[in-house]
């Protein structure tokens, strides 16, 4: 056995330098569990925002425009550039603008696909944004849709966003939303 074992050893002695696979790229790093007053961690915090998400799709500057398919039919895709404010009323304090896109899709039920950031220019939270992707169940009373992500103070962010409809106009097909968000993030 012990002459056996002799070769693997030297084997491993002289060529374990060209099999070495640790690098000094600072790419990535990988933490042991870190403490809250570790450099690389910060305690978590909890946030909770209250606002209004504008969608206009008439008049002669919509915030929401319909790029692909036909509007309310399966496939209708839209990209928007919604207002966000304090009250529902549009004329009301902007502290963001919810951008992104919305898609029908479902055949069966009413909903949407909602990919969107929330953008907000207002106090402390002026240039960050949250990433908000999920089903809108837009006819239900209360929607819920996951919260993926964020920049800025919500970095590493997740949590939910419960939408609830204010006004929705079945001529124009204007709508209010109101948005109280739930976020955990460093």
């Amino acid at each position: 056995m012990a002459l056996f074992t002799t070769p693997i050893i030297i084997f491993s002695f002289l060529f374990s330098p060209f099999f070495d696979i640790s690098t000094d790229a600072k790419f990535s790093e990988q933490f042991a569990e870190a403490t809250t007053n570790s450099p690389h961690r910060t305690a978590e915090k909890t946030t909770h925002l209250h606002f209004y998400f504008h969608d206009i799709v008439s008049g002669p500057h919509p915030t929401a425009v319909t790029v692909a398919g036909t509007k309310n039919k399966f496939g209708a895709t839209a990209v928007i550039d919604d207002p966000l404010t304090e009250n529902p009323d549009p004329g009301s304090k902007v502290v963001g603008r919810a951008q992104g896109i919305y898609a029908t899709s479902s055949k069966d039920t009413v909903s949407l696909l909602m990919v969107l950031n929330f953008v907000f220019v207002e106090g402390v939270y002026n240039g960050s944004a949250l990433s908000v992707l999920g089903r809108n169940r837009f006819l239900e009373p209360v929607r819920e849709l996951p919260v993926l992500g964020g920049t800025g103070i919500f970095r590493f962010a997740r949590g939910y966003a419960l939408a609830k409809t204010v006004t929705f106009d079945v001529g124009t097909g204007d709508a209010v939303v109101e948005y109280n968000v739930f976020v955990l993030h460093h």
